[in-house]
Formats: C-alpha cells, structure tokens, sequence
C-alpha cells in the first residue's frame, strides 16, 4: 500500500527553488518555513537570506482589513453550488467557503486538505482519512457522510454536475469509519488525488439540496451572496487551519470588460482583478502603488489541422507549417514577452512531467519549404481561421501568413468575429485556431484533447500507440515511469499529432501592492482561483 500524507521530508540533503516553491504553497508560516529549510540542509543565516530575497516569503501575514476583488465573468448564474460552477470567478468563491479532500500546490501535486492523508492499493483502491475536529459554518462536524454524499451527488444525472465524467470512474464510495472514506475506481488513476483537488470536487454538508447560501468548512463565511452582482465572505473565526485566514472580509464581484476591470483598480475601487491583457501591462505599471502578478501554466493557443481533411490531413503539410512559426517573435510581438516557447505538444514546463529533453522544434523556412514541397498542395489558397476568442490567434494567423509566402503557400487568414466562434468554425474547418485553458493534470489534458475517442480531440487524431500509453500512465504510481511515459507521448503528439503549440501563455491579474500573499498556482490565475485564505493587506 502506497501512502501520500504530502509531508515534507527531512532528510532531504537540500531545497531547490522548485522544492521550495512547493511546499511554500501549502501556507506554511515564516517560523514553519524556516523549520523545514533548516531541516533541508540550509543553515539558518542562509534560510532568512532566502525568505528576505523572496516577494511574500521574508513578510508576516498581518490580520485584518477588507478587500474588493473583481473576477473576469458575473451572471445571473452565479453559483456556490461547486457541482455547478462554470466559470472563474464561480471558482474564486466556492474556494471562499468550502474545501477539498485535497489542494493542488505550485507545483499541481495534491496536497492533503480535509483529508490528512490518502493511501492507495494499486491506484484503484483509495482511503482518505478526514481530519478530525473540522467543522461546518453551520458548527456540525465535518464526518465520512459528507464526503459520500458530495461525491457521489456528482453522478446524479438531476445534479447536472459539470464534473460527472471525471466522476463517473469512481465505482464505490462509502464510509469505512466516521473520519475514513473509501473509494474504489472503475479502473486504475494515480492522479485520483489531482482531481479531488479541483474546484468541482468541494465539499458540502450531507444532504445540501440548496444553494442560496453556502455552508462549507472554508475559510469565509457568507455574509450576502446576491447571483450577478456581488458575494461578500467574512472570515470563519473556526477555520482548522490555524492563523488563516488573513482578511476580516472579501468582496467579489465580476467586470466581464477587461478595460475596465483594470480601470477600477488603477483608481482604487478594486485590490486584485483577474485577466489582463499584456497591453494593460504599461498602464498598470505606470500607476504608482500596483503591480502584475503572473502565473506560468499551461495554458494555450493551438494551430489545429484536422486530419479528416484536405489538405491539412497531409503530413508534410503540417510539418511545413510547424516549422513556420517563429515562436520567438510570437512571444515577443504578440504576448509582449508573457508567455513561454512551447514546442507542438501541450505539456508546458510548469509541468512536473514535462519532456525536457525533446529537441525544440525551431524557425526553420528552408524545412518548411521542403515539406511543403513534398506534400504537393501547391499554390491553392488554404484558409485558416483566427478570432480575438483564441487570445493571439489573429495575429499569429497573419506572422504565418507572411512567413508561408516565402515558401509559396498562400494562406488565406479569415478573421471572425468572437461570437459564435466556438460553435460555428472551432473543429469544423481544416484550419484554425483553438485555446486551451491550464488543466490540474497531464492524464486531464490528454484524455479530454488527445485521446482518439475524445469528444475535444480538436485535429480528429488517432494514434494507438500514444492511446496505450496515456492509459498506461494513468495507472502508473511510480512517479518515474509516469515520466518516463508522458516523455514519450509528449514526443509523438510533437512530430505525428495535427496541433502546432508555438507558445504557453502567462496567466495575468494585476492588484494593489499592498495585497500579499499571492503565489502561481498553474490551473489558473488567482492562485488557481484560491486566493482567499493565503492573501493580507499591508498596514
């Protein structure tokens, strides 16, 4: 039986950046970190340079104060129902008020949340045992039923749950103890615990049916929760995990235009926004008193060639155009440097499992010429579809424009409108563009966009060999040859898929400097949407 209780191990000879950015996201105080860099083999004078030389680590959370946070989206559908949640700013508050199983760390490995630890029989069989003593807002004891019921409530077709088929693998859950639960799968997942750490898989009182309030163990209570228009959250003086949170109290509303959204904080109305664009950069920057706050993740704009068509099924065609990217100018002339090379698969370097070894795939017009040659599709205009919808795509559409006509390839760049793009051309033109948002884990992106049978295989790609090895990694617990089989399924999706992948694109928000305590969480901006219990103001 393998366990993973998330503890730091001590006998560690040293703590790299990586290491330290790990378990700096489980919220640990200043004295806790110190703790465990000593015990990593740093002398003390050398553990309180590096605490003092890194932004938020060297400070002490101070208590108190009230902030405003503007999401990126607000609608009549507003939800604290976690089953339900669709959107980010949905996220940001059900993280206000209620807690997983587990948390995802700055490095996407699941940490232990209400459970306090989790073991496994050959990544099918699954106990979790729940911490004792936590409780409601309500002052009921957090209990095994809990668990039960808000797991298995997302298979209840009625629920309509939107995380029903991650839930579906999950054959029996039942208590085995007031604090155990036990969870049996359909068929082997390592990354059990990844999924339990995301949004959807909260945790809620045993027969909750309501949701115009929330009661959960989080750490904000509801003060008002009025859907399109505000949620305001006031901290849970019973909060199990000692000293958090921060912030007497939190506002959350959602500005779906961007400019104003960045508007209302340079004049004060917000503390922290979501979602900026690199060209709001140099006003934020130019106001004294705020800053940009990024996360690297892998979140992406895809050139997507369908392989059930003329003529991007063409192989040489599609390594022609691979080669036409010039992935540094689209970094620099598109995302004004926030974004990361990305080489044509989809596992970005935040990624524990990231293939660091795979030769990049370079600028190369004289290759591309070759293949484009060699795959005989002539002079013919080829359209290629772009929209502000996939952020960048219109104007790497027109970079590849340019570069294809000194190769003779006539690409004819159609640009349409945002509206309607998902439905009316994504995965319904040869060629086009697509946008990935960051995933909580390679099994989750791979299975939901490369998996022959997946319902968002985007290029219509199948390859048997790459299926096998994404189901043969999902099974795997042993972390180095789960490395071993992303590396090579990130090396065929590379040279054989119908995706071309130039760029990862740096997550944005922006807030008022005197908020501390923001750290990346790469599944998404705000701290993978879990910002509320880390943050403090500056007195």
């Amino acid at each position: 039986m393998t366990k993973r209780s998330g503890t730091f191990d001590p006998t560690q000879p040293r703590v790299d950046a990586s290491e330290l950015q790990r378990i700096t996201s489980r919220g640990l105080n200043r004295r806790e970190l110190l703790g465990v860099l000593v015990a990593g083999g740093m002398s003390l004078a050398a553990a309180e340079a590096m605490l003092s030389s890194t932004p938020a680590l060297g400070q002490t959370p101070k208590k108190g104060g009230r902030i405003k946070v503007a999401g990126s989206s607000i609608s009549p559908n507003d939800t604290v129902d976690p089953a339900r949640q669709s959107f980010s700013t949905d996220y940001s508050r059900c993280t206000m008020f209620y807690n997983g199983l587990t948390a995802l760390d700055g490095q996407l490995v699941p940490q232990p949340e209400l459970a306090e630890s989790f073991t496994h029989q050959k990544a099918t069989v699954w106990v979790f045992k729940l911490r004792k003593g936590v409780t409601f807002h309500d002052g009921s004891e957090l209990t095994a039923d809990d668990v039960v019921y808000s797991l298995n409530r997302h298979k209840d077709p009625k629920v309509a749950s939107r995380a029903n088929a991650l839930a579906k693998q999950m054959k029996d859950i039942k208590a085995t103890g007031k604090h155990e639960v036990t969870i049996t799968l359909e068929a082997p997942n390592a990354d059990l615990p990844v999924i339990l750490g995301t949004w959807h898989f909260l945790i809620i009182k045993n027969g909750t049916t309501e949701f115009k309030t929330a009661n959960g163990t989080g750490p904000y209570k509801v003060k008002e929760f009025t859907p399109g228009v505000r949620t305001i959250g006031v901290r849970n003086p019973n909060y199990f995990k000692p000293g958090k949170p921060y912030v007497d109290e939190i506002e959350l509303i959602g500005i779906s235009d961007e400019t104003a959204r960045v508007n209302a904080l340079v004049s004060g109305d917000v503390h922290l926004i979501a979602g900026i664009n690199p060209r709001s950069i140099r006003q934020i920057k130019a106001t004294p008193g705020y800053s940009v706050f990024e996360t690297k993740a892998g979140y992406y704009t895809d050139l997507v060639m369908r392989q059930d068509a003329d003529p991007t099924r063409n192989a040489d065609f599609c390594t022609a155009i691979k080669y036409l990217f010039n992935r540094e100018e689209i970094r620099t002339a598109v995302f004004r440097g926030y974004a990361v090379i990305g080489n044509d698969q989809p596992i970005d370097p935040s990624n524990r499992y990231y293939n660091k070894d795979l030769p990049q795939r370079p600028f190369d017009p004289d290759k591309a010429k070759f293949h484009f040659q060699k795959s005989g599709v002539g002079s013919t205009p080829v359209e290629l579809y772009a929209s502000p919808a996939a952020p960048g795509s219109v104007e790497m559409g027109v970079l590849l424009q340019e570069a294809a006509k000194k190769i003779g390839l006539n690409i004819d760049v159609k640009q349409v409108p945002a509206a309607g793009y998902w439905s009316n051309y994504w995965m319904k033109k040869p060629l086009g563009f697509g946008a990935i948002n960051p995933r909580p884990s390679a099994d989750v992106l791979l299975t939901l966009f490369f998996k022959s049978e997946a319902r968002w295989n985007e290029s219509a790609w199948k390859n048997e060999r790459c299926d096998k090895l994404i189901l043969e990694a999902r099974a795997e617990a042993d972390e180095g040859k789960r490395k071993q089989l992303y590396g090579e399924v990130q090396s065929i999706i590379k040279d054989h898929c119908g995706i071309g992948i130039p760029v990862f694109i740096t997550l944005l928000d922006a807030h008022a400097d005197k908020l501390k305590g923001l750290k990346p969480i790469p599944v998404g901006g705000f701290m993978g949407n879990a910002f509320a219990e880390h943050v403090w103001l500056e007195a």
